[in-house]
């Protein structure tokens, strides 16, 4: 079983551009069409969508993708 996050929580993760680190501002347990994708997301494997600490970039990640930072 995958970690769970909280709203608020500082995460890190990697990207096309490096480690990106942010901070998750909303929780999804079901399926999110997002940017022309269907994220899909379940009570048991949610999506996450994080806030980028240095641009106004918003990403949806697994928790399988994602290390705590802080809280």
């Amino acid at each position: 079983m995958t970690r769970q996050f909280r709203v608020g929580d500082h995460v890190a993760w990697n990207s096309e551009a490096g480690r990106v680190s942010g901070r998750i501002v909303k929780i999804h347990t079901s399926d999110t069409p997002y940017k022309g994708y269907i994220h899909h997301a379940s009570a048991a494997e949610p999506q996450y969508e994080i806030a980028s600490d240095k641009t106004d970039h918003v990403a949806l990640h697994k928790g399988a993708a994602l290390t705590l930072l802080r809280s």
